[in-house]
């Protein structure tokens, strides 16, 4: 059995511009948030968008492996939260619209697949009682929806 890696630490930091605006980021690589959502991403709109980006870079990252590279990648999430106090995410369904002349829908299942069970981060960041559900589009034709177990519902407590 090999030995766990140390942990790894990651940070940023956000400063607040007045009203409900935010600079985030660390360095020369920040974005706005607006938490009114009226001239940036509002903070769950940046989980999202941050949930989308982590398993598509994921997604790429195997297809490319299998020498069969996307041409075209868009990734949709539709959030369903609380409508009372806190109004945490519930369920969440994300669609892969993916082009490329050579890619199986089973690979690209599969890499969908590893990205939310094994490799996203920020999946696995979230609370394991979300419900989770991807849809592949591959080359205009979508796919059944699938759920996916969270990383965090399914990975050992240290």
């Amino acid at each position: 059995m090999t030995e766990p890696k140390p942990p790894v630490t990651t940070t940023s930091r956000a400063v607040w511009n007045g009203g409900a605006r935010f600079t985030a980021g660390v360095g020369d690589k920040t974005h706005t948030i607006d938490a009114g959502s009226q001239t940036a991403p509002s903070p769950v709109q940046t989980l999202l968008n941050a949930l989308a980006t982590c398993s598509a870079s994921d997604v790429v990252d195997f297809l490319e492996k299998r020498r069969t590279p996307p041409s075209r990648m868009e990734i949709d999430v539709v959030a369903t939260r609380r409508g009372d106090y806190p109004r945490r995410v519930m369920n969440l369904e994300v669609t892969f619209t993916i082009d490329g002349a050579d890619i199986e829908p089973d690979q690209a299942e599969r890499a969908i697949r590893l990205s939310f069970g094994r490799y996203c981060t920020v999946a696995a960041s979230l609370a394991g009682d979300i419900g989770l559900t991807s849809v592949l589009v591959l080359n205009g034709r979508p796919g059944k929806p699938v759920g996916h177990e969270m990383f965090s519902a399914t990975f050992p407590r240290r």
